[in-house]
């Protein structure tokens, strides 16, 4: 696990170094593709439930899932980057939110404190804590700031599988669900909006856009329980 989400964190920094105007978005993905072999790994995501590329780039309203094509990316985009990677049977997942150049306030805003947010749910990945602490915490952040905290897409287990059980919603009250337990591994991945947090998906049957057209956000890391707190796998 630790290995493979090294290398997912490797590759996103990779990419992301590459996201700038004129690119297009399947640009992105023949190098996080190229990446992976070079690093002899394969991607989690090309051909799970099929979809058909290496990785999720969703620009703007678009909050995950995004197919790379030949949208051409453009200064004041938000850009989130969503990837994973298959190594000797185990799983990494992380996602990351660039932005392109000078963007406005808000939408930077939106940027940090979804992040911050992730590092709120972060902490509560403790032994002996509820699993919606977690969601708690990072629905705090986010409403705190007055964001959407979007619902349809969660968090969830990951291991030898890309999605296991527990799901891992970013929003709900606190000291409910299982018991937090050493050896957990948990993508807490918080998914935002600067209007409202309804999504709906678009005729390719991936695509997951904001109802109202407002810019999302997408930040996510892998994380260990451990007996001596929060462990984050996919973070260089």
């Amino acid at each position: 696990m630790e290995t493979a989400n090294r290398i997912v964190a490797e590759i996103l920094v990779g990419v992301k170094e590459r996201v700038q105007p004129g690119i297009e978005t399947r640009e992105l993905d023949e190098l996080a593709e190229e990446m992976c072999r070079q690093q002899k790994v394969e991607p989690a995501f090309k051909g799970y439930r099929g979809y058909p590329r290496s990785i999720c780039v969703s620009v703007n309203e678009e909050v995950v899932h995004g197919i790379p094509g030949a949208r051409k990316i453009k200064a004041g985009d938000l850009v989130s980057l969503d990837f994973g990677v298959k190594y000797q049977g185990y799983y990494g997942d992380a996602a990351v939110t660039v932005a392109v150049g000078e963007v406005d306030s808000r939408a930077r805003k939106l940027m940090e404190t979804t992040e911050t947010a992730l590092y709120a749910g972060i902490s509560q990945a403790k032994v002996g804590q509820h699993l919606t602490d977690i969601s708690h915490a990072v629905q705090g952040v986010v409403e705190g700031a007055k964001f959407g905290v979007i619902r349809e897409f969660v968090g969830h287990g990951i291991g030898r599988s890309l999605h296991e059980d527990p799901q891992i919603p970013n929003f709900g009250l606190p000291g409910r669900g299982p018991l937090l337990q050493a050896g957990m591994t948990l993508a807490i991945e918080p998914m935002t909006s600067m209007g409202a947090w309804q999504v709906r998906i678009l005729q390719d049957g991936w695509t997951a856009v904001t109802q109202d057209g407002s810019y999302a956000a997408h930040f996510e890391h892998t994380v260990a329980v451990t007996e001596n707190g929060p462990l984050i796998l996919s973070r260089l």
